[in-house]
């Protein structure tokens, strides 16, 4: 087995008391997708914000490749080639689905986020952006702004925002909340096609996405791991049962 990709140790975070993540040990393989799964209250979101540098753990060590990135901030985890998206749409209302990707493209350059940079400036990113749209079944909208876009386009760009970036690891928070079943299955298909050549991290409620995407699942239980296998391996364990449907169905 190659070395992880992405790994934790002993990850901890703890709010006035409460441990949201507690001892968590995460092994991500490179080119695989990875679940993280588990009731409300799991700490699923938590441990997504540690691993991506938006809360610094309270203990524990977090590598990329190797490398200490533990308590870096979000911006130098980026750097080093970790995207997410956000559970909830943070795109700009009156930016146009081209102009998204243009800029996080030019944040790759070393030029940043700079939003008055001149359209001649942006154009040289043109081309790719416009792939980048297509990829994600946004070729038709590139120039609609992001608040006229349904909520399913909205995540699809969201998904050109970060493939933009490059990264080596792709994390998205509940991509597929809120969608209708044709949104869903398109965006299972739009994670299948982005995923050669790079990990994924998802956290995701619909375990019929999970299904279909992951290689592994780890189950979350009060900010611990409760189980970590195939999906068919932890779908079928009693504790995970338990631990979504109540004690009376783990006899069953």
């Amino acid at each position: 087995m190659p070395p992880p990709i992405l790994q934790a140790r002993g990850l901890g975070k703890q709010f006035r008391g409460f441990r949201a993540v507690d001892g968590v040990d995460l092994d991500i393989a490179p080119d695989s997708v990875h679940a993280l799964v588990g009731p409300n209250g799991a700490g699923k979101s938590t441990l997504f914000n540690l691993l991506t540098g938006f809360l610094r753990p309270t203990t524990g060590r977090i590598t990329l490749d190797g490398a200490d990135v533990t308590g870096l901030p979000p911006e130098r985890v980026a750097r080093l080639g970790v995207a997410r998206s956000f559970q909830i749409t943070t795109l700009f209302p009156q930016v146009t689905a081209r102009e998204h990707v243009e800029l996080a493209l030019q944040a790759r350059t070393g030029l940043g986020w700079r939003f008055w940079r001149s359209e001649r400036q942006l154009g040289r990113f043109r081309d790719r952006a416009l792939a980048l749209l297509d990829d994600v079944g946004l070729a038709g909208a590139a120039e609609v702004p992001a608040a006229a876009l349904a909520y399913g386009r909205k995540r699809a760009l969201e998904l050109a925002v970060a493939l933009a970036l490059d990264p080596r690891v792709l994390l998205l928070d509940e991509p597929t909340a809120g969608m209708g079943a044709e949104d869903i299955d398109r965006t299972i298909a739009l994670i299948r096609r982005v995923r050669p050549g790079r990990t994924v991290v998802l956290v995701e409620h619909n375990m019929s996405v999970v299904k279909n995407l992951a290689d592994r699942v780890t189950v979350l239980q009060r900010g611990t791991v409760l189980v970590e296998g195939g999906y068919a391996e932890v779908r079928a364990d009693p504790r995970v049962i338990t631990a979504y449907l109540g004690e009376s169905h783990a006899d069953r």
